[in-house]
């Protein structure tokens, strides 16, 4: 199994905290954050930090200076409504990013390029459970923030096909799990952390968006950093892509009422407000982990049940202590 000095892009936002903690638990690996936010005391301790805008040719070059493996997960990201909300935005910025790390990375010929790409490739998917496969026969997504990884994907393979740069490409499905706080307005932040503060606030009936038929299968954050580092490191990873995810396909209804029995509300209480869709609404998300297993060994252990009532009170935690400032 490879080791070395590792950069992690967007390493202080949700999943790449959750990397970063995998990376520094392993103990073999010397660990660079690059991000534009603040990243937490423990991990400015424990790893050297870069702060700077990726997408300039000049910091990236210096965020991946010395570095034999990138793990590149910098993006603008989000629930629904943003995707609908910042199309160009969401292009123009993740694509800028794949053109400042990955010239950064093919500069310095680093071993691995570790590239995050998101379940959202298979938007348009008619083959379930999903393979990768299946991505030469899907037709292109729609969204633009779907086209966007994608676009990242087809950098990965050209620069290797070009160039030889190794890569290997990491799809996690609904990432769920403490560390990410829902926003005010509904939709922007992941269904999971909207689910809960609607259910920790009292509201019933629960709002969702659609009939509720929609599938999704959620994967806790620690799992889906699990993979990311296993597909860093191992060698059978190189030049792969794989679905990095759960198993366990539930309907957005089902998941609503997982999510107000862990904030602990009365089953018997339970309804739904089904409120109107968005245009790109993925009716069914449901991946086969079967390669992921064989070729490196991966699979999802945290169970969803287990996970979600960790992140209600990780998310009670994080309200009482914004009461407590205010």
């Amino acid at each position: 199994m490879a080791t070395g000095r590792v950069v992690v892009t967007g390493g202080a936002g949700n999943i790449g905290t959750a990397v970063v903690r995998r990376l520094l638990r392993d103990g073999d690996w010397q660990v660079r954050v690059s991000d534009q936010r603040e990243a937490p005391a423990w991990m400015r301790e424990a790893c050297q930090v870069h702060t700077g805008d990726l997408r300039d040719a000049v910091e990236a070059r210096r965020a991946l200076e010395d570095c034999s493996h990138v793990i590149h997960l910098a993006a603008i990201v989000g629930g629904i409504a943003n995707f609908h909300q910042l199309p160009h935005t969401l292009l123009e910025v993740n694509n800028a990013l794949y053109n400042g790390v990955f010239r950064a990375a093919l500069d310095a010929r680093v071993e691995r390029l570790v590239y995050v790409s998101s379940s959202m490739v298979f938007e348009r998917a008619t083959e379930f459970p999903t393979t990768e496969a299946h991505l030469d026969h899907v037709p292109a997504p729609r969204s633009a923030y779907g086209f966007s990884k994608l676009a990242g994907e087809v950098y990965c393979r050209a620069l290797h096909d070009e160039h030889g740069l190794p890569y290997a490409i990491c799809r996690p499905f609904n990432a769920y799990g403490p560390g990410e706080v829902p926003e005010d307005e509904p939709g922007i932040a992941h269904a999971v952390p909207d689910l809960i503060r609607k259910a920790l606030s009292g509201q019933r009936p629960l709002q969702i968006f659609g009939t509720g038929e929609q599938t999704r299968t959620l994967t806790h954050v620690d799992d889906i950093a699990d993979g990311i580092v296993t597909a860093a490191a191992h060698p059978a990873a190189e030049n792969e892509d794989f679905n990095i995810s759960a198993g366990e396909e539930l309907t957005v209804a089902e998941i609503a009422r997982v999510v107000w029995e862990a904030c602990g509300r009365d089953p018997q209480d339970f309804e739904l407000e089904r409120l109107p869709s968005f245009t790109v609404d993925v009716q069914r998300r449901w991946p086969s982990v079967e390669k992921a297993r064989r070729l490196i060994g991966f699979e999802a252990a945290v169970d969803l049940r287990d996970g979600l009532s960790e992140t209600v009170e990780w998310l009670r935690g994080e309200d009482a202590a914004a009461v407590a400032a205010r």
